[in-house]
């Protein structure tokens, strides 16, 4: 059974992110602001920026060696030329896509139930991809050339190699980043001019007035900003396809087998999403707890996106039966050494933590009570996240180190430096994860009260009809 929060009461479709009965609008400022401005720092919020600021001088570590030896440090080698480099990229490129999922889609379909959730989405997102974006950089080799994979003028007229799956990678993922970028700021404005109009300490005021960029709340303002809201909204939306297909072209366009498929597009978009919202629910649980938001984010909310899991995990289900049966229809022989290989081969531990991670934990999510419950949902999360990241290992290793010729074959085994480059990420993720909450509201201030304005005058209409004129 779920705790008992400040919305108690059945779980129905009218059940809305409000405070509790009888509080005011003013109370979502209380909740939201007050705890940016008025919280003291807390020893698991200090413990936890610790933690992470240790992971992350563990990557400056690494990458500092990297820079020094070279590629040769991790455990990339012939025939595995990619190893936990790409991994990593494509596992963060798929977090960071969730985020965008719940702000630009939802917002268009229309769906309240974001309302909550987007702010720190979006902020997920930002982060992810700036832990993704390093790994391709570093595994160039010669990172400080990165600029030659952009047209720029030079006095040789050399241009990118655009057959090229890193020069895609680096035009999605820089468009990617820079659109989520200018949506994630350009909603929070207005909860800047609050943070500024109710901050007491002068330099909070100050940094908060400078990124409100003189927000007044006037009539003219709310135009603009909800119609670049919008704008933004609707140029967010193809990205959300584009950049995992892209990044899915990294292997489709090669001839190894278990790369070269056309279903990788739409299996590698639904599988960044079913990693996004695992990701989105495994930070969020803890967040709504530790800070008092269980009347923010109600149990619709963890319902919701539990549910949008499921689905996705379904339709990552459906690819893995889909490679399977391909492999033994196709009748080709590579194909089918490649499945027996993962099944049967030397890695098959992680191709059976796999199925049981995306295929087997998530249809507990089937059932209402397991999706109302807080413990059994984070835990399922957790599942997908890890077997999100074995379903890159296995894409990228287990297709690699056995292709077509025996005497080619080999075993990959990741250093020391590729685990600290690595985990190094986690903690710069949780790192910014620690900061934001810490300084910046984690949901929509002016959102939450426009959506509890629209319920309250919605509750006010049914309870007190107008005569009817007859």
């Amino acid at each position: 059974m779920p705790p008992k929060d400040l919305n108690q009461g059945p779980l129905n479709e009218r059940e809305l992110p409000v405070l509790g009965p009888g509080e005011t609008i003013g109370s979502v400022n209380d909740t939201i602001a007050d705890a940016v401005l008025k919280k003291p720092y807390s020893k698991g919020w200090l413990l936890g920026a610790a933690i992470g600021f240790g992971m992350v001088n563990c990557l400056f570590i690494a990458v500092a060696w990297l820079l020094f030896r070279g590629v040769g440090v991790w455990g990339i080698n012939r025939p595995v030329m990619w190893g936990f480099a790409i991994i990593n990229f494509v596992w963060w490129i798929g977090i960071g896509h969730a985020g965008t999922l719940i702000s630009a889609i939802l917002l268009l379909l229309k769906q309240s139930w974001r309302t909550s959730i987007n702010r720190f989405a979006e902020a997920m997102t930002l982060f992810a991809v700036a832990c993704a974006g390093m790994f391709p950089l570093l595994h160039m080799g010669r990172p400080w050339c990165f600029y030659w994979m952009g047209p720029y003028p030079n006095t040789m007229a050399l241009w990118p190699q655009f057959r090229s799956p890193l020069v895609w990678d680096v035009f999605a993922v820089s468009t990617y980043a820079t659109v989520s970028l200018l949506f994630w700021y350009v909603g929070l404005i207005p909860d800047l001019a609050t943070l500024r109009d109710r901050a007491q300490n002068k330099l909070a005021r100050m940094a908060y007035a400078a990124g409100a960029m003189g927000w007044t709340g006037s009539a003219r303002h709310w135009k603009r900003y909800q119609t670049a809201y919008l704008i933004l909204a609707g140029l967010s939306t193809p990205l959300v396809v584009s950049v995992h297909t892209i990044v899915s072209f990294d292997f489709t366009i090669g001839i190894i087998p278990g790369w070269h498929s056309t279903i990788f597009p739409p299996y590698f978009v639904a599988g960044a999403i079913y990693a996004g919202f695992a990701m989105v629910l495994t930070l969020m649980i803890p967040l709504r707890t530790w800070y008092g938001f269980e009347g923010l984010i109600t149990w619709r909310h963890i319902d919701n996106m539990a549910k949008v899991m499921l689905a996705t995990g379904l339709l990552v289900t459906y690819g893995y039966f889909m490679e399977t049966f391909m492999a033994y229809y196709g009748a080709n022989k590579y194909e089918g050494f490649m499945m027996a290989n993962r099944v049967a081969g030397p890695y098959w531990p992680f191709y059976a933590a796999l199925i049981f991670c995306n295929c087997v934990a998530i249809q507990l999510m089937w059932f209402k009570p397991m999706r109302l419950n807080l413990k059994v949902v984070w835990i399922v999360s957790m599942f997908v996240n890890v077997g999100m990241w074995l379903e890159r290992f296995v894409i990228v290793v287990m297709s690699l180190h056995r292709d077509f010729v025996p005497g080619a074959w080999g075993m990959y085994s990741p250093t020391v430096w590729d685990w600290g480059t690595y985990l190094g990420t986690i903690g710069l993720f949780l790192t910014f994860i620690f900061l934001f909450v810490r300084f910046l509201p984690a949901i929509a201030i002016s959102e939450m009260k426009e959506l509890a304005h629209q319920e309250g005058d919605h509750h006010q209409a049914h309870s007190h009809p107008e005569p009817v004129l007859r």
